[in-house]
């Protein structure tokens, strides 16, 4: 797969539903613990947005603390731009070649796949990622990068319904690829989207 161009598809489309949302569920909770949707559209087109010294020096600010810094950003921006700002700074950049810090081209890609299912999935909007996506993002997890985003997967083995995956051992825990992508990212779902014993426990509250 064109990972770039699957980049590219992502934000547009991103971009178009951001548009079409009406102004309530912009204030909306998301996926991502204290982010509203106009956080996390904010927060996505960051690193389009900040040349890298500005980022360094929005790093010191926050004493060094990455999550910190983008929390403090994203709640900063979110407050300066407007709606149809954010969904422009996603479309006008959908070919940017931002990276995240450590994952290169993939983490670009699922930086916006899993924010953009942080909002999605929240809002209850039904969006399908295509499944070439999601599986290209499923194929990067290890016990490694899901401890790396917090994601506590022990004893339990995550079964996909639409597509042959699975990853981890133990209790069997099924949902939709993308649901458990989410899982792997450390999210909890909304009620409904998992099946198995231990189905609760990724439940948000």
């Amino acid at each position: 797969m064109d990972i770039t161009s699957a980049i590219a598809a992502e934000r547009t489309e991103l971009a178009a539903l951001l548009d079409d949302l009406p102004p309530e569920q912009w204030d909306a909770p998301t996926l991502c613990a204290g982010w509203r949707v106009r956080e996390v559209a904010a927060h996505m087109s960051m690193g389009f947005r900040y040349p890298l010294p500005k980022m360094l020096w929005e790093l010191v600010k926050a004493g060094g603390g990455v999550n910190r810094m983008a929390d403090r950003r994203a709640r900063l921006d979110a407050a300066a731009m407007s709606t149809s700002e954010m969904a422009a700074a996603l479309r006008d950049n959908a070919r940017h070649p931002w990276r995240p810090p450590v994952g290169g081209i993939a983490a670009a890609l699922g930086h916006d796949v899993v924010h953009g299912l942080d909002i999605t999935v929240a809002l209850g909007l039904g969006r399908r990622v295509p499944e070439e996506r999601v599986r290209l993002l499923l194929e990067q997890v290890t016990p490694r990068t899901a401890r790396f985003f917090g994601a506590d997967l022990g004893g339990v083995q995550l079964r996909a319904d639409d597509l042959d995956w699975s990853f981890g051992t133990g209790v069997p825990l099924t949902g939709s690829a993308q649901d458990l992508l989410l899982l792997t990212y450390g999210r909890k779902l909304p009620p409904g989207h998992l099946r198995g014993e231990v189905s609760d426990r990724y439940v948000a509250a």
